[in-house]
């Protein structure tokens, strides 16, 4: 049997480790409003999941469960900061746990 992980249980791990490695994280969680599901942020859609930083490293990273694809304004965020120098841009999934570990070395 295959345990799958939800991106919550993998975004509390990679918070985790990240701590026991001297990481500083920020991530922004949605709040239920009688409007539904709310995240209390003002810019773009599609902002990734993570912002990890420990100097001279920058890490933003977007999380996914194995099954979900990125939405076009994920997608575009990703492109963006890709493209930016010296930032690190990853988009992780629980099957990318092994490459999470070496990246957060």
């Amino acid at each position: 049997m295959k345990l799958i992980l939800s991106e919550t249980d993998l975004m509390y791990q990679i918070l985790d480790l990240a701590h026991v490695r001297g990481w500083l994280a920020q991530h922004t969680r949605p709040a239920w409003t009688a409007k539904g599901w709310r995240t209390p942020i003002q810019g773009d859609k599609g902002f990734p999941d993570l912002v990890l930083a420990r100097a001279p490293r920058v890490i933003i990273a977007e999380l996914k469960d194995d099954r979900a694809q990125l939405s076009k304004e994920q997608k575009l965020w990703v492109e963006r900061l890709s493209d930016c120098r010296g930032v690190e841009v990853y988009v992780w999934r629980p099957r990318d746990w092994a490459e999470i570990e070496v990246v957060l070395l």
